[in-house]
């Protein structure tokens, strides 16, 4: 996470996520890694993107667009932004957002693609393409019969 300065009347910084890395440990309690005048970075661990079934059309989405992403929900605690969830779902990524938490989408890590990529082809299966109905003379539809004779 990442705290930028702001020179504005209203609001006095701005946070966002800058990335995603690996895990190197797990446990590892947040950490500051940049502090200077111009910004103020923090790396948080121990948070997984875990894969969900019902959510394998958001994910083959998400792989399939030029550039995928990581979504990150954040949330601001007493002091710094903290990052709550990761998904790699395009439709939960837009729920969050609809649902106005503070979420970030930031580019998905090299080593991320292939195990995402193999998560689709075992686990998504596009639904069938439903034929297309016209109406004809016989369907009222909507409107009935709406001749007065």
């Amino acid at each position: 996470m990442e705290r930028t300065p702001l020179a504005n009347r209203w609001v006095s910084e701005k946070w966002e996520t800058k990335g995603v890395v690996p895990d190197l440990d797990p446990a590892t309690a947040p950490r500051v890694i940049v502090d200077n005048a111009a910004s103020l970075q923090i790396i948080y661990c121990g948070l997984r993107i875990t894969l969900q079934p019902d959510e394998a059309e958001g994910y083959y989405m998400n792989i399939t667009s030029p550039q995928p992403k990581v979504f990150v929900l954040w949330r601001m605690g007493e002091t710094w932004a903290e990052p709550h969830f990761l998904t790699v779902s395009y439709n939960e990524g837009s729920r969050w957002l609809d649902s106005s938490e503070n979420v970030d989408g930031v580019p998905l890590p090299v080593e991320l693609v292939p195990w995402l990529a193999r998560y689709c082809e075992q686990n998504y299966r596009p639904e069938p393409r439903k034929k297309t109905k016209y109406a004809t003379n016989k369907d009222k539809g909507r409107m009935g019969n709406w001749r007065p004779d």
